[in-house]
């Protein structure tokens, strides 16, 4: 199979993501439908991203952190010490999982992004990147509305990168 870089995440209205190295909300089925995804792949991320995780490493999946200390060793997890060392570990789907800069350095070579638009603004201490949508086709939405633990809406997205005609 061929690799794919997927990129992962829940965006808020104004793109924050974070704050305090926590996430911003809590969506139980947003949560239900991350562990569904990426079950069973490869999921990548930077430091403070897995120091965040409420399990480490995340389980049936191998988790790829990607630090600038070179040696430094996770128990459990695969190390890369560069965004190119990152995509050489790569073996078929893997799914960008944050933070912040590493959403950034990932986004000009994603292929697919699944995108949970919160439609609501936080204060946040870190951001997805702008989005150039005009490279992206949409292939699905899926819209949720308000529910009674929530004071915002909320749908699910899945875009794919529009290919260069030949």
């Amino acid at each position: 199979m061929m690799k794919q870089i997927s990129i992962i995440v829940a965006i808020a209205e104004n793109n924050a993501i974070g704050l305090n190295n926590e996430l911003l909300w809590h969506i139980p089925d947003d949560m239900k439908r991350f562990k569904r995804i990426t079950t069973g792949h490869q999921v990548l991320m930077g430091k403070r991203t897995y120091q965040s995780l409420p399990i480490q490493p995340l389980p049936n999946r191998e988790n790829i952190v990607l630090t600038d200390i070179k040696g430094e060793i996770i128990e459990g997890c695969t190390m890369a010490y560069s965004i190119k060392d990152a995509v050489s570990k790569i073996k078929d789907e893997c799914f960008i999982i944050g933070g912040g800069m590493v959403y950034k350095q990932f986004l000009e070579i994603a292929d697919k992004l699944y995108i949970t638009k919160v439609n609501k603004s936080f204060e946040a201490d870190t951001f997805f990147p702008e989005i150039n949508y005009d490279q992206w086709e949409l292939i699905e939405e899926i819209k949720h509305p308000q529910e009674r633990e929530l004071d915002f809406s909320y749908s699910y997205t899945t875009y794919i990168r529009k290919r260069k005609a030949e």
